[in-house]
């Protein structure tokens, strides 16, 4: 019965998009994001509902909450297109993301999926500071992401027992991710003594040359 169900709201789903692709075709309609956000939506919702008939239906996660995500950032770029522009990258590969950490908090037996989950949260994150802030490095936020990822994969529960080998790469890019932090600070620092040296050789100069006139 579930599977006839499945098969009816696939059957349904499929005759909706085909129906609204025909009428945009022939010119009756016009397919704008709005109506991608709706069927990319409804998509998702499928797919979130495969999983939840049947558990053992995990990979469903993964395209239902993608599709969500790219819903809700359609969405957004219609109605707050500001809000849409900066935060698309973040909603998609979190929402991806997401699905990851999902797939390992139902079972600790998936623990390989905290590592898609770590890196997707991390492009996420790197993809929100580079659309809010483009003039600040996203390198050091990057591999300080992956290092927070190995650590997490160190320290939660898992299925196979404790791998503090993880420990080693966590340590590795966090410090990496430091560094580049550090480099950046380091280098503006450097840009700014320069130039306060220079405005004041400037006032120097200025005040020798009216001395002389």
């Amino acid at each position: 019965m579930k599977v006839l169900g499945s098969r009816i709201f696939w059957g349904g789903l499929l005759i909706l998009a085909g129906a609204l692709f025909l009428l945009d075709n022939m010119g009756l309609i016009t397919m704008g994001e709005l109506i991608w956000a709706i069927l990319l939506g409804l998509g998702g919702i499928a797919f979130l509902t495969v999983y939840i008939t049947d558990r053992q239906h995990w990979w469903a996660l993964i395209p239902g909450c993608t599709l969500v995500g790219v819903s809700i950032t359609l969405f957004l770029e219609n109605f707050w297109p500001e809000a849409g522009s900066v935060a698309s990258g973040l909603i998609i590969l979190g929402s991806i993301g997401l699905a990851f950490l999902i797939i390992y908090l139902l079972n600790w037996e998936n623990w390989w999926a905290l590592i898609p989950a770590g890196v997707l949260f991390t492009l996420a994150v790197v993809a929100l500071v580079e659309e809010a802030y483009p003039d600040v490095e996203s390198g050091s936020i990057f591999f300080a992401g992956l290092g927070l990822t190995f650590a997490a994969l160190a320290i939660l529960p898992n299925s196979i027992g404790q791998m503090r080998w993880a420990f080693i790469p966590a340590v590795i890019l966090i410090v990496i991710g430091i560094v580049l932090a550090a480099v950046q600070f380091l280098v503006l620092s450097v840009v700014f003594s320069l130039a306060l040296i220079l405005v004041g050789v400037f006032f120097l100069f200025r005040a020798f040359q009216w001395r002389r006139e």
